[in-house]
């Protein structure tokens, strides 16, 4: 395998690691008094973001993997989601695994949108709810995650 698709992988099996890690201590009240959080504190978002980012890095190893070429490192994501889609619309990749990208994806950015308009805009709601409100899409993206690299794993194999 080729150097930079064995690292791409890697990086998105330590990107699924960390929205695990996220999610359990997220849910569990002893890790969180362990690190001396909060017990209301979520991590959530992170789970959706990492689990948006294995499955981007999954996806460009597999483009890598077919040799097909990807520019700059700026405006990659849209580049390796619309090589990726190309792949799908010529039957070489399933339909499930473009439409598991696509929701992450959303997702992720939905959540970076909200993270950009709410920087300057500190309240009470948004700390207290918004975090413990993306727990069912932080579910939704790790499971996605999960299912995407296992199949893009075994395209490669």
């Amino acid at each position: 395998m080729d150097s930079r698709v064995s690292l791409l992988m890697d990086k998105a099996q330590n990107e699924i690691f960390s929205a695990q890690l996220l999610k359990r201590t997220s849910e569990d009240d002893s890790l969180k008094k362990t690190f001396n959080f909060p017990p209301e504190t979520t991590f959530y978002n992170g789970v959706i973001e990492h689990s948006y980012y294995a499955i981007f890095n999954c996806a460009k190893a597999y483009l890598i993997s077919k040799g097909i070429p990807l520019k700059s490192k700026q405006g990659q994501h849209q580049q390796v989601y619309f090589e990726f889609k190309k792949m799908v619309e010529k039957g070489l990749i399933e339909q499930d695994l473009l439409r598991v990208y696509e929701e992450v994806k959303t997702k992720a950015e939905v959540l970076l949108e909200i993270l950009k308009k709410e920087k300057d805009k500190r309240n009470e709601f948004t700390y207290e709810t918004l975090p413990q409100a993306n727990q069912s899409p932080a579910e939704d993206s790790l499971n996605n995650a999960l299912l995407f690299i296992s199949h893009i794993k075994a395209f490669m194999r």
